[in-house]
């Protein structure tokens, strides 16, 4: 897996070697999505969430965000992504956060300062199938949506035709766009009824 536009164009992200415990967004679907936010990169601050190897993050450093957070429980995946960032010489400008989101998101966000300007949620496919679209619209989008800059963009990564509600906690889906058998759903906070 390589980095695809920015400064770190071409360079490398460590993936997992044999079977794949990570499935990366393909280079055609990640240029596409970078292209619908190229306004929204520079500078900004990330949130990587269900990061794995750090694909989505890396790219919007890459692309000149200004800081990431990246978050999973898989130790392995965050182990690969350390080694990525080391040979990148970015560890200044990330942050690695260990544990199961649904469980810890509010309490990193609730430690860090100021907002978040872009976010990529990507849960393994597995674990959003079984998804209670109550239970993480309050224990991730709830925190994430209090912790987003008021013109703040969150892009959640869905298995094939997910229909997600319209609107999770205080983000509404402004826009969905499907690829192949994944869908990508952008996400803003909006006052409800809006």
């Amino acid at each position: 897996m390589r980095i695809l536009g920015g400064a770190y164009k071409g360079r490398t992200i460590h993936s997992p070697r044999g079977r794949r415990k990570v499935r990366p967004m393909t280079g055609l679907v990640r240029k596409s999505m970078f292209d619908i936010l190229a306004g929204r990169v520079e500078g900004a601050v990330v949130a990587d969430l269900y990061c794995g190897t750090g694909t989505l993050g890396l790219e919007a450093l890459s692309r000149g965000a200004g800081r990431c957070f990246f978050a999973d429980r898989d130790r392995g995946a965050l182990a690969l992504l350390q080694r990525s960032i080391h040979e990148l010489g970015l560890e200044d400008r990330c942050i690695l956060w260990r544990g199961d989101l649904t469980v810890r998101l509010a309490g990193w966000l609730g430690r860090m300062d100021g907002t978040i300007d872009l976010a990529f949620v990507d849960p393994p496919y597995a674990d959003a199938r079984k998804w209670s679209w109550d239970r993480v619209a309050r224990t991730m989008f709830a925190p994430l949506g209090a912790h987003l800059a008021d013109d703040g963009l969150v892009v959640l990564r869905l298995p094939g035709k997910t229909d997600p509600p319209r609107r999770l906690g205080p983000l509404a889906n402004v826009r969905a766009k499907q690829y192949g058998d994944m869908t990508l759903v952008f996400l803003q906070r909006r006052a409800e009824g809006e």
